[in-house]
């Protein structure tokens, strides 16, 4: 059992013994002890107050003397108001870093063992235009949290539904049509999403002028957009993709096949995999059906148009739009239907879906359209909802191409991790091959944790030198952290100094102590990544570790350390920091170096 599990049951038993009631989990607090006073874990006692009856004081003596008697691993306890800290044994800690050593796969619960199957939907690009910034995050974000989902034994299913279709989707094959004079990524050497997106930025270019000129003649901007040439022609364009026009439907293939090549390379590049992809052009009827059964059953009503709508303002919402008049389907009405679907199909717990805050209201609405329907897990699903991201510089805007795109990100992150490992003659050690992938390795690691320290909620600046220092609180220093420890482990392969399984040592210094603490707490941070779905807590988990073993590798010896046990144990605990290291970065989807 994990130290906290100890004091938590430690402490319930105490509360019963002592004033007869069993407390409930909602009084059981148990929280590391604040560096600035002295204790292992500090037991907060104000919620048992209530129970006791008894001043803060008097109750944590009377808790704190109970555990310590009852309880060998406490070595001692002492009061500040109504907080109760207790001092662990180094025995104690001994034990826990040898249990942490012989476990398989310590912070992480065997594969699917707990019976529930989630669904984490993230990514969701559109067809025209390549994948920015904005989705690096979503991607990155969604592929840690299915992991940490994993880690807890959850059976996860990471998809991705590609919204290839639609008015936006139609912009950019108008312009191609109008404005390409058959340019193609091969005739171009443009990669396909790139080759579709610079025809979207042309569509919007030339229809803002369209706009522009017909408010000029006295037309109010509103109906301009409608009446703009462009956008007419491309809203017929959609009308006859939905009736299957050959010629369209073709040119949608074509151009859809350039984007979903470039989308792969660009996956590919980031390390993000998914077990299945939907695409909108498939699923967009879906919820059709379903529509027609919420009129019969007067969940939904029909206007006189002839357009389709549910009506939420007495749940403080408005009236929502489902089938427009012309039978066309919304976003709302296919959500419905794949929501439908993949409950049915794998019989889901949970479905997550990663997507930006902007869309807080879209998820709101489609929880209560299908409780309201009757599908009682509507209240299962769940919308990470994530702040922007941007750049030093500013916002980004895809309409007028003002974005930085993923793949030229990647690209300066790993010249950047070249030209600063160089400067830093971190890889002047290591075999030219080797090092280029340590490069890759450090710039895609850089990125993906200066993303993922940062709580989903928030918004965030990316700054990519910022990102790649290797001191503070980013992705090299603990992937150097990691290397630093492998290079101790060749060390003592070399030195023929054998590292056990288990060290047996009744006294041991604070740091040692401090480190075994930390790596003790990272199961409870994977379970709490999961609660929350929040893997920042694993990232900054890890750096604490790798921040707290960097100071003990400066101020203790470790292989020359003369007392034989002292030095298994500094050893032992090296070692189980690299495999915390590694563990925390497979969640985060980050890869760790062996030399740096």
């Amino acid at each position: 059992m994990q130290p906290e599990g100890i004091l938590v049951q430690a402490l319930k038993l105490s509360v019963k013994e002592l004033y007869g009631v069993e407390p409930d989990d909602i009084l059981i607090q148990v929280q590391k002890t604040n560096r600035d006073f002295e204790g292992d874990f500090t037991i907060v006692v104000f919620p048992i107050l209530r129970i006791s009856n008894k001043k803060p004081e008097d109750t944590a003596n009377e808790i704190g003397n109970y555990i310590k008697n009852n309880y060998p691993e406490v070595e001692s306890f002492n009061v500040v108001k109504g907080f109760l800290n207790i001092s662990l044994s180094h025995r104690f800690w001994c034990e826990t870093i040898n249990s942490i050593s012989q476990a398989d796969d310590f912070g992480f619960a065997p594969p699917h063992s707990s019976g529930k199957t989630v669904m984490v939907e993230f990514s969701s690009p559109n067809t025209n235009k390549p994948l920015h910034l904005g989705h690096i995050r979503n991607n990155i974000l969604g592929f840690a949290v299915a992991r940490v989902l994993e880690a807890n034994g959850h059976k996860v299913f990471k998809v991705n539904l590609v919204n290839d279709r639609g008015i936006h989707i139609c912009k950019s094959m108008l312009a191609w049509q109008k404005f390409a004079h058959g340019e193609t990524p091969s005739s171009s050497g443009i990669k396909g999403d790139f080759l579709v997106g610079k025809y979207y930025v042309a569509f919007e270019q030339v229809y803002k002028k369209q706009v522009a000129e017909l408010a000029a003649q006295g037309m109010s901007e509103e109906e301009a957009r409608l009446k703009a040439p462009l956008i007419v022609e491309a809203q017929e364009m959609l009308r006859r993709w939905e009736a299957k026009d050959p010629e369209i439907y073709t040119l949608w293939e074509r151009m859809n096949g350039w984007v979903y090549s470039g989308f792969d390379t660009t996956y590919k590049s980031l390390g993000i995999e998914f077990d299945k992809v939907y695409y909108e052009s498939q699923t967009y009827l879906l919820g059709k059906t379903i529509v027609q059964e919420g009129l019969d059953k007067g969940v939904f009503y029909k206007r006189p148009d002839g357009s389709v709508w549910i009506d939420l303002t007495n749940n403080g919402l408005d009236e929502k739009l489902l089938l427009r008049s012309d039978g066309t389907s919304v976003y709302i009405t296919q959500d419905i239907g794949t929501a439908i679907q993949r409950f049915t199909e794998y019989h889901l717990n949970d479905h997550i879906y990663v997507v930006g805050n902007e869309q807080e209201y879209h998820f709101q609405v489609l929880r209560l359209i299908l409780a309201k329907l009757g599908y009682d897990w509507s209240e299962h699903l769940y919308h990470l909802s994530y702040g922007m991201v941007n750049l030093p510089e500013g916002k980004m805007k895809s309409r007028e191409g003002i974005v930085v795109d993923a793949d030229d990100l990647v690209e300066e992150m790993h010249t950047t991790a070249r030209d600063m490992s160089k400067e830093l003659g971190k890889l002047d050690d290591v075999e030219p091959h080797e090092a280029e992938k340590v490069v890759n390795m450090v710039g895609l690691g850089a990125l993906k944790y200066f993303i993922l320290k940062v709580d989903p909620k928030k918004n965030m600046t990316f700054n990519p030198k910022e990102s790649i220092d290797f001191n503070g609180n980013t992705g090299p220093f603990i992937q150097y952290t990691h290397a630093r420890i492998q290079s101790v482990m060749r060390k003592a392969a070399d030195m023929k100094i054998a590292i056990p399984k288990t060290v047996g040592i009744d006294k041991m210094g604070e740091k040692e102590k401090e480190l075994i603490k930390i790596v003790s707490l990272f199961p409870k941070t994977v379970n709490e990544a999961a609660r929350e779905l929040n893997p920042a807590l694993v990232a900054n988990y890890v750096y604490e570790l790798a921040k707290e073993y960097n100071q003990f590798y400066h101020e203790f010896q470790i292989l020359r350390e003369e007392n034989g046990t002292i030095r298994e144990l500094r050893l032992v605990i090296s070692r189980e920091v690299a495999n915390v290291i590694r563990r925390a970065f497979w969640l985060l989807g980050i890869d760790v170096p062996q030399r740096m």
